[in-house]
């Protein structure tokens, strides 16, 4: 003879567990989608038309770790990087600027260099920066 232990054998799959750790993924996944999207820089790029694509080409202006302001490649001083830009401006409103400064120099030399770029009238300013 056999005893009964009063216990019915298991005849379904308890899917509390599955439900437990989809859910606690869920969490997971919703606290660092914030973290993630905030890492993103958005930067307008600017559109170039067809019948005229110098008008909407970017200047790119460049600080180095020397002092020395560059834009499109000459070396230049602020009051003559303010005349550039304004003469820009005039022929073109709708100017880009892209503008690079180095790591190293003190955040009121890039501040001083934003202020002059938007004292020329320009609206359209891009910073390029480099993903760590």
């Amino acid at each position: 003879m056999q005893a009964d232990s009063g216990e019915d054998a298991i005849t379904g799959i308890n899917i509390t567990p599955l439900v437990d750790v989809v859910l606690v993924i869920l969490i997971i996944f919703m606290a660092t989608a914030p973290m993630i999207a905030r890492r993103a820089i958005k930067v307008e790029v600017p559109r170039v038309a067809k019948s005229d694509k110098a008008a909407t080409e970017a200047l790119n202006i460049t600080l180095d770790a020397a002092h020395r302001l560059t834009i499109g490649g000459r070396v230049v001083d602020l009051p003559e990087l303010k005349r550039l830009l304004s003469a820009a401006v005039a022929s073109h409103p709708d100017q880009a600027v892209s503008l690079s400064a180095d790591k190293t120099l003190a955040y009121g030399e890039v501040a001083e260099l934003l202020d002059a770029v938007r004292a020329s009238g320009v609206r359209k300013l891009g910073l390029e920066v480099r993903r760590k």
